[in-house]
């Protein structure tokens, strides 16, 4: 198996380099957007990168002469070391990027102390000489200026969302020295960075009012980090798998079309075998999408583990049977429109069967709130357990998830952040889902 990863401009230009060099039948394993260099998120240029795989085709050699010594072929890689390359040349690219982000952060802190002072002293020496009076600018205008401030700080700190920190602009902003219902009002910057996100004027009271009643841990906690800690006590969350000791654990996941299942699926098959070392099986229920089979062959040739193709409940419970010395046996379903009754129910009685399964619910983050509740509704019939948010770098705002998983109590387990299999995935956390929203906000 070659696995290539190709950068271009443009998808068409990408898909035209792939296409060139390794054919046209070549299997594409992910696809992503994103930005590259500039300077502190500017001047920027986007890319996209297309990782795409195919069997090598192996052509008879010609005849030889007998005289002419021909050294033998070079041992070709095994689907698992291809798939360990793959792995290992991204994240030496990260810890590479990583480093030359700190060093330009610690200089680029050190020149905003600077101008800081001599920005502090301009003030101060106008409001000596009559030419600023902050006392006759609106209190509307003070607010879009911290608000701006506020935005600049958080990308010049952007890194580690842990290492963020609000800066004491004004006491409704700071955490040092305050405590009680007084810590954050209403019209805080919290509130409407929330507002903006979409969460509902009830949350956001909720969420509020718990923060406020809840100690501070330290005199240098953020806002971030107490909203995090708050999330964490009104929402659940899932955290590390855990498995059963005599017994495989088995999860279907279900969901829309469209919204990625089968990726996501690829993505916990291989979290949990390439990166946890446990035991793992695929079971695929969807033979009706075209090339969905042949997607997951390709994801579980290139993982080492095996996969069974199922088209009847029998036969669903004799892969399972077979696998019955796993520890986690992950099933994907056929996408079903929320509004086909009839195509659920099927589905539903499918998975009906004598072994206990667990069911995941796969939502796009990108759906809005009206839509959310109505899938979650169609979708109660296979008395879902958790819930995983795809396509989180695709989406604009996360007050949705916040509503859906807050009004319905749901339990949510994991986001997926991207197509690439398996980095793109990660255990839900409070802490991330209250980074996505500062984030959002600084954008």
């Amino acid at each position: 198996m070659l696995v290539k990863t190709f950068q271009a401009a443009s998808m068409p230009e990408a898909l035209r380099l792939v296409k060139a060099e390794l054919g046209p039948d070549a299997m594409i394993l992910s696809t992503k957007k994103e930005r590259t260099g500039g300077f502190l998120g500017f001047f920027s240029k986007q890319v996209y990168r297309v990782t795409a795989a195919i069997d090598p085709v192996r052509k008879p050699a010609p005849a030889s002469p007998p005289q002419v010594y021909r050294e033998p072929p070079p041992r070709e890689r095994t689907a698992r070391e291809e798939m360990e390359s793959s792995m290992l040349a991204p994240l030496a690219r990260e810890l590479k990027d990583l480093r030359e982000k700190v060093e330009s952060l610690t200089r680029r802190e050190e020149e905003l102390r600077a101008e800081t002072k001599l920005v502090e002293g301009a003030v101060d020496q106008e409001q000596q000489d009559g030419g600023i009076n902050l006392k006759n600018i609106p209190r509307s205008d003070l607010e879009e200026i911290k608000k701006l401030l506020l935005a600049t700080l958080a990308k010049s700190q952007e890194g580690d969302a842990k290492d963020v920190q609000w800066p004491a602009l004004a006491d409704e902003v700071a955490l040092e020295g305050q405590s009680g219902a007084d810590l954050l009002p209403e019209d805080s910057p919290l509130s409407r960075e929330l507002a903006y996100s979409g969460v509902s004027t009830d949350l956001i009271r909720k969420i509020v009012d718990t923060l406020n009643n809840l100690p501070l841990q330290g005199s240098n906690q953020t806002v971030k980090g107490r909203l995090g800690e708050t999330l964490g006590r009104l929402i659940k969350f899932a955290g590390t798998l855990k498995l059963k000791k005599n017994s495989p654990r088995i999860i279907a996941l279900v969901g829309p079309t469209g919204v990625g299942k089968t990726t996501t699926t690829a993505k916990l098959a291989a979290m949990y075998a390439l990166n946890k070392g446990n035991k793992v099986a695929l079971i695929t229920m969807d033979i009706f999408r075209v090339g969905a089979v042949e997607q997951l062959k390709t994801y579980s040739r290139i993982m080492g583990i095996p996969l069974e193709v199922a088209s009847t409940p029998k036969e669903l419970e004799k892969a399972v049977e077979k696998h019955s010395a796993c520890d986690l046996i992950f099933i994907d379903t056929a996408g079903r429109s929320h509004k086909d009754k009839e195509k659920l129910d099927e589905m539903r009685n499918f998975l009906e069967n004598r072994f206990q399964l667990e069911v995941y619910l796969c939502l796009s983050a990108t759906t809005k709130d009206r839509e959310l509740e109505e899938i979650l509704n169609r979708f109660r019939i296979f008395q879902v357990s958790k819930v995983v948010f795809t396509k989180i770098d695709e989406c604009e705002s996360f007050g949705n998830m916040v509503n859906l998983l807050m009004k319905d109590n749901l339990q949510i387990a994991y986001f997926t952040t991207g197509q690439r299999v398996p980095e793109d995935i990660e255990i839900a956390t409070p802490a991330k889902l209250a980074d996505m929203i500062f984030r959002e906000g600084a954008e």
